[in-house]
């Protein structure tokens, strides 16, 4: 039993079916949930939230504190016989635009992402039931930001914190498995299945212990095995979840699996693994590679391309590889390199026609070791070309505030 109520008639032990209005412009992690304070309800009002849709199956009606008449009115209005409710407006797939015009919008959508995941990962370590409700709207929020412009919301996923990897190494192969998706050229429904499975594969992670799972050195041969159920442990939780699809928990179960067949946990080879998981599996490796972890140093996006494609010939499926590397670029947004002309710079877009010429923005020279005005060069424009890629330890130069700010 759906129906509308306004904010102001919230209270504790009703059920949050959706609230009405733009995703990214309210405080929750998840769109349906019981609400189990006044504090709550105060964040409802406080982000100026009018309406919202309640389930009174699974929570209070406001019925008690209204006429028997009144109620009635209002529910044979408001209920809605076998037809969905609108969910929560999410940002609508639009015109390209620049990297300047969606930076915003990218940054907003990358954090929300983050606390979503975070607040999924939480009930799943609680041992509560989850839903994909949790992760949709992220979801659908991160198709239209990656259609608007993929560079914006790519140079976001370069901003990590080790503390938690978990979450935004999630959020970040779902994102990185829809922009490759989208080089693929594969239906919107595939994008999201795809993306929803990316956010969801690592779930299982939540029944490994901490101790493991953010050890700083060499795992035990038994710890080892601990970490190599999370697979099947996320996809027994999956399946128990209602929503998710068969791509999903295909991703999920197999993105360990390896071309030549040592992976696991089923030990598939080849083409008997999923075009998914295949996916999956390059997205994975990828983005952990490149991510400061407790017990290993990132390695720059250029370097961690040279050795997957080295791996390859026992790994992944080199077609697809290859593909991948024309998505993100051979120098993927955020990569620090130094010019021919000396100049140092970020690479904050790519050229779609030339994976070799990207947008970079100009921020230091190296031969006169003097801070430069940031401008961007467009090097399919220009005369100057990339020389070298650079640790950006090496430079005066901080990535997380060039790609943050337009």
């Amino acid at each position: 039993m759906i129906r509308k109520l306004s904010t102001d008639r919230l209270r504790v032990g009703m059920y949050v079916h959706a609230l009405v209005g733009s995703w990214m412009n309210h405080p929750f992690w998840r769109t349906r949930f019981l609400i189990r304070s006044e504090t709550e309800i105060a964040k409802i009002l406080d982000a100026g939230i009018e309406d919202v849709y309640i389930d009174i199956s699974k929570g209070l009606d406001d019925q008690e504190s209204r006429g028997v008449e009144e109620a009635r009115r209002e529910i044979e209005s408001e209920i809605v016989a076998g037809v969905a409710v609108p969910e929560p407006e999410v940002p609508t797939i639009a015109r390209r635009v620049s990297v300047a015009e969606e930076l915003a919008t990218a940054r907003r959508i990358h954090g929300q992402a983050q606390q979503a995941i975070r607040g999924m990962m939480s009930e799943v370590r609680l041992g509560r039931a989850i839903s994909v409700d949790m992760v949709e709207p992220a979801v659908e929020a991160i198709t239209g930001s990656l259609a608007r412009n993929s560079s914006a919301l790519l140079g976001m996923l370069g901003i990590k914190n080790k503390d938690d990897y978990t979450f935004q190494h999630s959020v970040s192969v779902g994102t990185l498995l829809m922009a490759f998706g989208r080089t693929l050229g594969l239906p919107e429904d595939e994008l999201r299945e795809i993306g929803l499975g990316g956010m969801l594969h690592d779930v299982g992670k939540m029944k490994v212990p901490d101790a493991v799972l953010n050890k700083p050195g060499r795992l035990t041969d038994e710890e080892y095995a601990v970490i190599k159920r999370h697979p099947v442990d996320g996809h027994a939780i999956l399946v128990e979840t209602r929503g998710v699809g068969e791509v999903p928990l295909e991703i999920t179960l197999h993105h360990h699996e390896r071309f030549n067949g040592r992976g696991y946990p089923d030990g598939l080879s080849g083409e008997s693994i999923s075009r998914f998981s295949r996916m999956a599996a390059i997205v994975d490796v990828y983005d952990a590679i490149t991510a400061d972890r407790c017990y290993h140093k990132a390695m720059l996006a250029t370097e961690a391309l040279r050795r997957m494609w080295e791996w390859s010939a026992n790994d992944f499926d080199r077609s697809l590889l290859q593909a991948f590397m024309k998505c993100i670029g051979i120098y993927p947004v955020g990569t620090v390199v130094r010019l021919e002309s000396g100049v140092i710079g970020v690479v904050v877009e790519q050229n779609e026609e030339s994976v070799l010429t990207p947008k970079v923005k100009a921020v230091f020279h190296s031969k006169s070791l003097r801070q430069l005005p940031p401008s961007v060069i467009d090097l399919a424009r220009s005369g100057d070309k990339i020389a070298s890629t650079e640790s950006p330890e090496r430079w005066p130069v901080d990535v997380v505030s060039h790609l943050t700010v337009a």
